[in-house]
């Protein structure tokens, strides 16, 4: 079965990638390389923009790995249209590429952010979908895109809820952030909110182990998996342990954006309820600390 990863040259797809070229596995990138550059070299590498429909066939009964999107909630706050056409229109086009392809499986990345500020946390599954910034509403409306074509079509087909994920070759997020920062003045460290929001960090390894792990055991219907670790970590810690490893300790400002928030559209709080992806035999080698500790390893060199 050849794999289709959309959005194969970005962070994670870049990874997934890796991954199934590392199995032997017919893989192959679509992308525009608008944000990702990776593009691994054992692949095969289709330059598309899947915002427009034109050129867009696979083989038949190919796998799809979804990623294709624009990672930045902030930005989506600001880029509204932008936004929409990189997650919603173009899952519309994805889907239909996998109906007429008649598609073994489709998996989809989503986002932890579908919860907004949660009522309940740990989060699971079955809690009611509240998103607070556009990114997390374009993630909804795909996952609404994938459901509907799933159930029509019979594509089998799942969506991961991410938490955030960390590691090599990352160029965005609180960890490049804040050493951009501390490159630029070691004395003094901008924290966007109160430094008390807290979320789960996953690394880039438990976040392909358990991809791997769904698109071998996942139901024939449509199903959706929380996937992150059992613990949080505030961007207080985070900055003490990025501080720590380069040896400076700076002076903390804070600019908050409101309610202790960085920026409009921050959930400030998240850990999800891993439970049913665990029951697939699934868990994280690392919790939060662990990854961003090794993240920020990644990042300096050590």
């Amino acid at each position: 079965m050849p794999y289709i990863v959309t959005g194969g040259a970005g962070f994670i797809g870049g990874h997934l990638v890796d991954r199934l070229v590392s199995k032997r596995y017919d893989t192959i990138v679509i992308d525009d390389l608008s944000a990702g550059k990776y593009i691994n070299a054992k692949s095969k590498f289709m330059k598309l923009d899947l915002r427009h429909k034109a050129k867009m066939g696979i083989p038949k009964g190919s796998g799809i790995f979804h990623l294709a999107a624009n990672p930045s909630v902030r930005d989506s706050m600001l880029n509204v249209n932008e936004h929409f056409d990189r997650d919603v229109k173009t899952t519309l086009n994805v889907m239909e590429m996998a109906r007429k392809a008649d598609s073994e499986f489709l998996i989809f990345l989503s986002t932890s952010a579908v919860y907004g500020d949660a009522k309940k946390i740990p989060t699971s599954e079955l809690e009611s979908i509240d998103p607070i910034s556009n990114y997390a509403e374009f993630k909804v409306l795909a996952e609404n895109i994938i459901k509907y074509y799933s159930r029509n079509y019979g594509i089998k087909s799942a969506t991961l809820r991410l938490a955030n994920i960390v590691g090599r070759r990352s160029d965005h997020g609180v960890i490049f952030d804040l050493a951009r920062k501390l490159g630029s003045n070691p004395n003094t460290l901008e924290l966007l909110g109160d430094g008390t929001q807290s979320k789960s960090y996953l690394y880039i390894d438990d976040t392909i182990n358990a991809i791997n792990l769904v698109m071998r055991k996942m139901p024939n219907s449509y199903s959706v998996f929380n996937v992150g670790t059992q613990d949080s970590i505030s961007v207080n810690e985070i900055a003490k342990i990025l501080e720590q490893k380069i040896g400076v300790s700076p002076k903390h400002l804070y600019k908050d954006s409101g309610g202790g928030r960085g920026w409009n559209g921050d959930v400030k709080h998240m850990q999800l309820d891993t439970t049913r992806i665990r029951k697939l035999g699934w868990k994280p080698k690392l919790n939060s600390s662990q990854a961003i500790s090794k993240a920020v390893n990644d990042l300096i060199g050590k």
